[in-house]
């Protein structure tokens, strides 16, 4: 069986909203993903600088 390549991190859950972290293990970039009820969003998180935050590889 193959690697994941992505691993989810921080999850924070409520009643019909959900927020995770989600690190992208062959790049390092970290991703948000939030959904609330039927609603989801997927976006790149950023630094101070606009640059997306990547997680070193071990």
């Amino acid at each position: 069986m193959a690697d994941k390549r992505f691993e989810e991190s921080n999850i924070e859950k409520g009643f019909a909203k959900n927020t995770t972290i989600i690190i992208d293990k062959e790049t390092g970039v970290n991703y948000l993903w939030h959904t609330d009820g039927y609603a989801g969003g997927l976006t790149v998180l950023v630094d101070e600088n606009g640059k997306p935050i990547v997680t070193p590889n071990n």
